[in-house]
């Protein structure tokens, strides 16, 4: 159900250097995210009320972006907070990836002393497809990663294991979140008496990178949000599907080309879980979009 634009063009050796480069940046941002209480967290108001960022935002992206710039500083690199960069130099192609980093997924949590909050950073190639992702949160001493065909994985306060995704022989429990657009939000209140159709109940975390691991490792049965950025769920949606889980990422405007207007990523809905939940949120959604049939 996952939407790939092509095959990976880089080799799996060369796959998991950089799965190896994006947790060691990770572990660099969330390093600094592990500083909350030793310094202000000197939060400023973006879009909303519960739209924020913090230095500990900018402070975790720069030292995310000084990790994979020491190694490939030719690499073109898309932050939530500093933008997107693309160095001039040799790398050029297939040769050269894309990084998306999402510094501190969760800031409204991170304020208000909530422990879901994490460092995500993901890379795709040239032609989109996502190779390597990692989504560290400090607070809960876990770190999730996956490859292109390498699996998805877990270190729990250091005790690793596969992910394989939700039992089946359980109550289901669905995750969201909501915009910090008022009418996009409202609209989200009322569609949810429908996502709930065969699910016990929901959960609200506040972080989507972390939602999408936690359907990945089984703790979650399902996800679904609309008005995601790429950052979001670079990373997460990757981690998903290498546990073997359905997932539909939205297809939005590249950020290379000035990513999606706002009226385009409040449209795209992201899903994770059963393959008949991706394919019915993707049905209902493309039908408010285009109209009826």
């Amino acid at each position: 159900m996952t939407t790939r634009r092509a095959e990976p063009l880089l080799e799996p050796g060369s796959i998991q250097s950089l799965l190896h480069l994006a947790r060691q940046a990770a572990a660099a941002g969330a390093a600094v995210l592990g500083r909350r209480g030793s310094a202000a967290i000197d939060a400023t108001r973006k879009s909303s009320d519960s739209d924020w960022v913090t230095a500990f935002d900018l402070a975790a992206e720069r030292a995310v972006r000084g990790v994979i710039i020491d190694s490939r500083p030719h690499d073109v690199i898309t932050g939530e907070e500093l933008g997107t960069t693309v160095p001039a130099g040799p790398s050029t192609g297939a040769d050269r990836v894309r990084w998306s980093i999402d510094p501190l997924d969760g800031t409204t949590n991170f304020i208000r002393g909530i422990l879901y909050y994490a460092t995500s950073v993901a890379v795709a190639d040239a032609a989109g497809t996502w190779l390597a992702g990692v989504v560290h949160a400090p607070a809960l001493r876990r770190v999730y990663w996956a490859s292109r065909g390498g699996g998805a994985w877990l270190s729990d306060d250091g005790s690793v294991r596969r992910l394989s995704g939700p039992a089946a022989d359980r109550g289901r429990l669905l995750a969201t979140g909501f915009s910090y657009d008022p009418a996009t939000r409202s609209e989200q209140v009322g569609e949810l008496g429908g996502l709930l159709a065969g699910f016990g109940d929901l959960r609200r975390l506040g972080s989507a990178a972390l939602d999408l691991c936690l359907v990945a490792d089984g703790t979650l049965d399902a996800f679904v949000e609309r008005g995601l950025n790429e950052h979001d769920l670079a990373a997460g949606a990757l981690i998903a599907e290498e546990a073997g889980v359905a997932v539909r990422r939205p297809d939005l405007t590249p950020m290379l080309d000035g990513g999606p207007g706002e009226a385009e990523r409040l449209a795209a809905v992201t899903v994770a879980g059963p393959a008949e939940l991706v394919a019915a949120v993707t049905g209902a959604s493309a039908r408010s979009i285009d109209g009826p049939s």
